[in-house]
């Protein structure tokens, strides 16, 4: 009985606690992390491919996005805000510095037809699919 409540009273309860509390502070300070950012929304049909990206207090001319074969690519920079140099943050949970995400398309694509329009904080592109990867229906002849 003793040692199951030396092991629920562990001494270093609280160091792990405060380990655990700066790993999460300090991580995603910097470059964010290309893996999540930014959300997006990817889904198709027989005509198109459509993606939407949260790019909240972008400008369009702070991102790129891109087609390099079968991939879309979308980066950028977030600028840190300029505060005085007697601020200090209290708490700073919004990253900075640059983002790059690369998504593999479902299909090719036909470049030249790529439409993206960024409206409140969001990006919605269509892709249209490649006229020679559209299904064909096959007729069947009977003899």
């Amino acid at each position: 009985m003793l040692f199951t409540n030396l092991m629920r009273n562990d001494p270093f309860d609280e160091l792990h606690r405060i380990q655990h509390e700066m790993n999460r502070l300090f991580n995603g300070i910097g470059v964010q992390s290309s893996k999540t950012y930014p959300a997006l929304n990817i889904w198709s049909n027989v005509e198109c491919a459509f993606v939407t990206a949260e790019l909240p207090g972008y400008e369009p001319k702070d991102f790129n996005a891109s087609v390099v074969g079968d991939m879309l690519v979308l980066n950028g920079e977030r600028k840190s805000p300029e505060i005085g140099k007697n601020d200090v943050f209290q708490r700073q949970e919004r990253a900075y510095g640059r983002f790059e995400r690369s998504i593999r398309l479902p299909f090719p694509v036909e470049s030249d037809k790529i439409s993206a329009t960024f409206r409140d904080g969001v990006l919605n592109i269509t892709l249209p699919r490649s006229e020679d990867d559209k299904p064909r229906r096959i007729e069947i002849q009977s003899r």
